[in-house]
């Protein structure tokens, strides 16, 4: 089924991302993860996309047995760096014949270590990606990014609304947003988004913390998440891992209610490949 007629159902969607394994071994390791996660019966699963070649081709497995050997709804994510119109068209044929029809259209960045040149056959922007799924597979469902506390490489808010307005006018279906860790900042981009006249749901991106030097690798990689003081006091508090994940998983399940109880159109938890935060949030919400 396709987000888009999920989300046309009015009630709030669930779903969980993974990232791609990088050898034989972490995969079943990951398989078992998400089967350990299918009792929460989840909206969607989908799984990120690198644009080096080792990591597309195990976001291509991975998919492929999710839809394969599971009922679970994939989304695939797609990137439009380093690849042209040629091998993206290739991709998504085998999207089709594998019945993979919701994809999350990005621009992504290039693999670390090596930069990738435009050539004229790219799409230089997601919203180009988008207008190309359009075209040749009208059948798709497509998801795009949002950023609630501003993208790192638009710093222009304004400029920021405008290229999203630009995916969804391309001919996306909704919206994911990024992590965040303040629900007000969702609440303005959610009245900012309809100020600009985009109309599709918007799903709120969570993913929990569970140890400090996670955290310090999600303000790193990220460039710019916000951390509540109310949040960091929390987090200091802990004496140990284990209390960290205690308060981060806390906060999350606190943002999850309060978003539900806010019409959110849907959740979508980040997991870094594990199942034990998102299952406590579900445990303390009732959410099966």
């Amino acid at each position: 089924m396709l987000i888009r007629e999920l989300l046309a159902k009015r009630q709030p969607i669930f779903g969980f991302e993974f990232f791609p394994p990088k050898n034989d071994t972490e995969a079943e390791t990951l398989f078992h993860t998400i089967a350990d996660l299918m009792p929460l019966k989840p909206t969607a699963v989908s799984v990120t996309y690198g644009a080096g070649g080792s990591t597309r081709d195990r976001t291509h497995q991975l998919v492929t047995r999710l839809s394969q050997e599971t009922d679970l709804t994939v989304v695939a994510h797609l990137t439009c760096v380093g690849a042209n119109s040629d091998e993206i068209k290739t991709i998504l044929q085998r999207y089709d014949q594998n019945k993979i029809h919701n994809i999350l259209a990005l621009h992504g960045d290039p693999p670390k270590g090596s930069p990738l040149a435009s050539t004229p056959e790219t799409l230089p922007h997601a919203a180009d990606l988008v207008a190309f799924i359009k075209q040749h597979f009208p059948h798709f469902g497509i998801g795009v990014a949002g950023f609630p506390e501003g993208h790192p490489a638009t710093p222009n808010r304004l400029k920021e609304i405008d290229h999203l307005k630009a995916k969804v006018d391309a001919g996306a279906d909704y919206i994911v947003t990024q992590l965040f860790f303040d629900n007000r900042d969702f609440y303005d981009f959610r009245d900012r988004c309809e100020l600009a006249g985009i109309k599709v749901p918007i799903i709120a991106g969570i993913m929990p913390i569970t140890t400090k030097s996670g955290m310090l690798r999600m303000a790193e990689l990220s460039g710019g998440t916000r951390f509540p003081a109310s949040l960091l006091k929390a987090i200091s508090r802990a004496a140990n891992d284990e209390g960290v994940e205690r308060a981060g998983v806390h906060w999350a399940a606190e943002q999850v209610r309060d978003l539900i109880d806010h019409g959110v159109a849907g959740v979508h938890f980040y997991t870094l490949n594990k199942a034990k935060a998102t299952r406590k949030i579900y445990e303390t919400l009732n959410l099966h």
